[in-house]
């Protein structure tokens, strides 16, 4: 199953002017619990998805009371400044949405 059909909220957004963060957020706990405890979801598969070295994740965290996680990394670019496509980081979860989750 994609992870986009598996969470209930795929979203990304700005961590200051040089980081982007993503978040992932589930209905159901049991899925969840399967993607948190699968390990799909670390540093070397974020970083073959987003084209970026594994040392530029600064952090993936998953929050059980919130059913999700997140996941911040460095942009290639500062917001806003020349070659920035996209200066509110709100199209940063696209590479997550057709990674595969075995749910």
């Amino acid at each position: 199953m994609r992870l986009y059909d598996a969470a209930s909220v795929l979203r990304s957004k700005n961590s200051g002017p040089f980081e982007i963060t993503v978040d992932a957020l589930f209905d159901d706990p049991a899925v969840y619990r399967r993607i948190k405890e699968s390990g799909a979801i670390n540093r070397e598969r974020i970083a073959e998805l987003y084209n970026i070295p594994p040392d530029h994740i600064a952090h993936i965290v998953f929050f059980d009371q919130a059913l999700g996680f997140k996941v911040t990394f460095a942009r290639k670019v500062s917001s806003g400044t020349f070659g920035d496509r996209d200066v509110y980081g709100a199209q940063q979860h696209a590479p997550l949405m057709e990674m595969e989750v075995d749910v």
